[in-house]
């Protein structure tokens, strides 16, 4: 079943169009907040054989210095054609399209939250330079 893993620092008007699209779609949304930044992909989609990072006392009190201050959109089992229709109808709502997004591969399902934006940000900004 199509998933997107969804962060955004900051709700907004542009949020709430954005859930409106997954809703009509039939997608699942699940909200990343910062205390998720350190789990992996696999255990956020809800991937058998995925567990909880265990949190040590050190883990609680560092977790908030890490800081995603941009919007990320992280797809699960979506088709090449879906992803397409998901990519239009965002368009639609007039709202700014989401520049950090990427799709759960074998690659990547075991990378914290966290080290798959800084990998799509790196992308993203290493794409920007050639236009």
């Amino acid at each position: 079943m199509e998933k997107v893993l969804y962060y955004k620092p900051e709700k907004n008007e542009d949020t709430v169009k954005l859930t409106g699209v997954f809703i009509r779609m039939g997608i699942r949304m699940k909200n990343i907040e910062p205390e998720q930044f350190d789990e992996t992909v696999g255990y956020l989609a809800g991937i058998k054989g995925f567990e909880a990072k265990k949190k040590s006392h050190a883990d609680v009190s560092t977790e908030n210095d890490v800081i995603i201050p941009e919007e990320v959109l992280v797809l699960q089992d979506f088709t090449r054609q879906r992803i397409d229709m998901l990519l239009r109808e965002i368009k639609k709502t007039g709202r700014p399209k989401v520049d950090l997004k990427a799709v759960i591969t074998p690659k990547n399902v075991s990378w914290t939250f966290y080290e798959l934006y800084e990998e799509i940000k790196r992308e993203h900004e290493a794409m920007s330079k050639k236009d």
